[in-house]
């Protein structure tokens, strides 16, 4: 399921620091928003024209998605029990532990985003693009992906239902009916339909900048409501800091923790590279419009800040590793006598 965002890191090996385009796009929205917010009739028509955007959107992700490849692959089950473990266990785990820190530090809404960015999907193209570069297992990353987006579509909305109350946002009973159609049902649909629809969405790679629109209009709108509510009076500067400082230490955190579990578990370096490369990776492109469906409009803008934040900064991280896995590979290669590092679990802690 290649999602628009997640391909910004490409060649991250040649800018150790990559910025994310489409995310400096999403915050221009966001901003734009801030000071041009939509009122009165076009709040209607906009919030019509995205809801057919996400049911196009959610059927081209499922027409993408290889399912057969899925399937097939899993016969790794160590390897994506591990990986999705990471991604719907221990990072909600880590998002419910975080709550200590609201409302004494952090807001509910902006700890509503927290708990947001440990219960979506992981992304898919950079995830796999990571994998390759620091050459890893590619096919483990493959499969994992998009494993990881096919449960997310069910899963997300259900980890979303039991850790959202503890913030005091229940989901209503309307928002279940919404992720039906906008998400499940399109989603299917793409799948049932892929066979006949692949050729065509895979001749017209500029369908893209569809995804990416309609990112952008859900941004629009969500920075719109909240604006109306108010939402910039209700945090403030040091809130924002503390969300970042938040989101660096837990990014820092999964990437320690899924290199060591993998040696732990007995994995090879290259399925470790997998594993932390999926295992720790949230997807902004799955983020974002699900957020839209299943919040109510004035709580998105801030829910979906911190994941804008930890995009941008697993981008960054990553790349850096990326390379520097890369270089330990040529490095072992070129020396005489070495045998494959691959064989082996690397018991050494990663930094970048």
């Amino acid at each position: 399921m290649p999602a628009p965002s997640d391909t910004a890191a490409v060649a991250p090996h040649r800018r150790r620091f990559p910025i994310d385009t489409f995310l400096l796009l999403i915050i221009a929205s966001a901003v734009l928003a801030s000071l041009l917010p939509v009122h009165g009739a076009g709040v209607s028509a906009m919030t019509w024209l995205s809801r057919v955007m996400l049911g196009v959107l959610f059927f081209l992700y499922g027409v993408r998605l290889k399912r057969s490849e899925a399937i097939n692959g899993l016969r790794h089950w160590r390897l994506h029990a591990t990986i999705l473990s990471c991604t719907y266990l221990v990072f909600p785990l880590i998002g419910l532990a975080l709550g200590v820190l609201s409302p004494g530090l952090i807001p509910a809404e902006l700890y509503r985003g927290l708990l947001w960015i440990c219960i979506v999907p992981g992304t898919v193209q950079s995830a796999i693009n990571f994998t390759s570069i620091a050459r890893g297992n590619v096919a483990g990353a493959i499969v994992a992906s998009s494993v990881s987006n096919l449960l997310g579509v069910i899963l997300t909305p259900l980890l979303a239902m039991a850790v959202m109350r503890t913030t005091g946002l229940g989901i209503s009973p309307a928002s279940i009916g919404d992720i039906a159609l906008q998400v499940l049902v399109p989603f299917l649909l793409g799948q049932v339909v892929r066979e006949k629809a692949i050729g065509f969405v895979s001749a017209h790679p500029k369908l893209k900048y569809f995804d990416q629109a309609t990112i952008i209009v859900v941004v629009y709108l969500a920075f719109s409501s909240g604006m109306r509510e108010g939402i910039w009076h209700r945090t403030g500067v040091v809130q924002i800091v503390t969300i970042v400082v938040v989101a660096l230490v837990v990014l820092a955190f999964m990437l320690w923790f899924t290199w060591s579990v993998a040696g732990w578990l007995g994995f090879n370096r290259r399925d470790q590279i997998a594993i932390q490369f999926n295992g720790t990776k949230k997807s902004l492109t799955m983020g974002v419009p699900m957020a839209s469906v299943i919040f109510p409009a004035a709580s998105v803008g801030l829910i979906v800040l911190p994941l804008m934040i930890f995009h941008q900064s697993q981008l960054m991280a990553c790349s850096a590793l990326a390379g520097k896995y890369s270089r330990k590979d040529e490095a072992w290669h070129d020396a005489p006598g070495r045998r494959d590092w691959a064989d082996e679990p690397d018991r050494d802690q990663p930094s970048a």
